[in-house]
């Protein structure tokens, strides 16, 4: 009989560390900074005798957020929540929208925000929206608080309008799941830009768009600072794995004229370039994410394989045109939307690259 107890007990404690071992729901909240048990993205399951498996995920999206202002066909524009917006492009497994089962990202990589304010405000959205607390999620932004340019911005209403006046680019994060050392954030790069009136020929005429440059008209010329783009070097809590994020936003001219800088095209001829700072932060980095509105079409998804990134998604993002590109290295999940987020509440549709590691 005291052998048939030690038996039971020892079934008994099996058991135990096998319901200990499941993953923790996505919704909770009771996982902090400095935790060591799965959080969101880390599925663990008990094999054998109490061994784990786990495979674990790096929810990545890429947008550009336009201020969270859309502008309409008709001339007029609609002002944009930040938890409307959030709804709109994350997805769970299957590429679905307003599910259980969307989890929280890691990281999103935008384009077209006002600066550290609105980031911030977006940021603590987005940790409510999973019921974390304010800080959770946190904004590294290229400008923080980027003078006017412009005009009404293609809004009827001029107070739409003001509203997407300031422009830079940003990228957060979730504090939860990513640390970031104060030395791991890269100084910002201007992209390349032909002036107007300016001849060109495979990159003659082309420029570094930054002051002294602007646009003829006066009221742009502090439209440059929506093209610094900026990256930083991330290290998962849970596996020390090093990942770069970078967010960069090209000029309208680019479409026509692909310009990086002086006399350059830029990668594969696309007006793609990365800075000498992000660059080094990228080349000590496992895992690579880059987020772009290119504003040009047909940018192959080759176009990073230098640095062993693979472009994903290939359907229309900004009306009949795809000019928005997420680029991994990594192992990306198949996706059954293309990895194109079709509701997104902007006038670009998001993408998103779920990485396994």
């Amino acid at each position: 009989m005291a052998t048939a107890a030690r038996r039971s007990t020892r079934t008994a404690a099996t058991l135990l560390t096998a319901v200990a071992l499941v993953a923790i729901p996505t919704g909770d909240a009771s996982a902090r900074d400095g935790d060591t048990r799965p959080t969101a993205g880390d599925t663990r399951m008990a094999v054998g005798d109490g061994a784990v498996a786990a495979e674990r995920v790096l929810r990545v999206y890429n947008n550009n957020i336009e201020n969270l202002v859309v502008n309409n066909a008709d001339g007029t524009c609609t002002r944009i929540s930040g938890p409307d917006h959030l709804t709109s492009i994350l997805v769970d497994d299957s590429g679905r929208t307003g599910t259980a089962g969307v989890a929280a990202p890691d990281l999103l990589i935008v384009q077209q925000v006002r600066g550290t304010g609105q980031a911030e405000a977006y940021a603590d959205q987005l940790s409510a929206k999973f019921g974390y607390p304010a800080g959770t999620y946190r904004a590294i932004v290229a400008w923080s608080d980027p003078e006017p340019w412009g005009s009404t911005h293609k809004c009827s209403s001029q107070s739409l309008g003001d509203l997407k006046k300031k422009q830079t680019n940003g990228i957060l994060y979730n504090t939860r799941t990513l640390s970031l050392a104060s030395g791991d954030v890269s100084k910002y790069w201007s992209a390349g830009w032909l002036r107007p009136g300016t001849a060109y020929a495979n990159g003659a005429g082309c420029t570094l768009y930054k002051p002294p440059n602007s646009d003829p008209d006066s009221t742009d010329y502090h439209k440059w600072k929506r093209t610094s783009a900026i990256a930083a070097r991330f290290t998962i809590k849970a596996t020390g794995t090093t990942v770069f994020a970078a967010t960069m936003h090209l000029p309208q001219e680019n479409r026509q004229n692909a310009c990086a800088g002086a006399g350059y095209t830029g990668i594969g001829g696309t007006g793609i370039h990365i800075g000498a700072d992000a660059t080094s932060l990228m080349n000590a980095s496992t895992i690579r994410v880059v987020g772009i509105d290119a504003n040009r079409t047909g940018i192959p998804a080759s176009t990073l394989s230098g640095y062993g990134m693979t472009g994903y998604g290939s359907r229309a993002t900004s009306g009949s045109s795809k000019i928005d590109y997420l680029f991994v290295r990594g192992s990306v999940q198949p996706s059954a939307v293309d990895h194109t987020v079709a509701g997104t509440r902007s006038n670009h549709l998001a993408l998103y690259g779920f990485i396994t590691y």
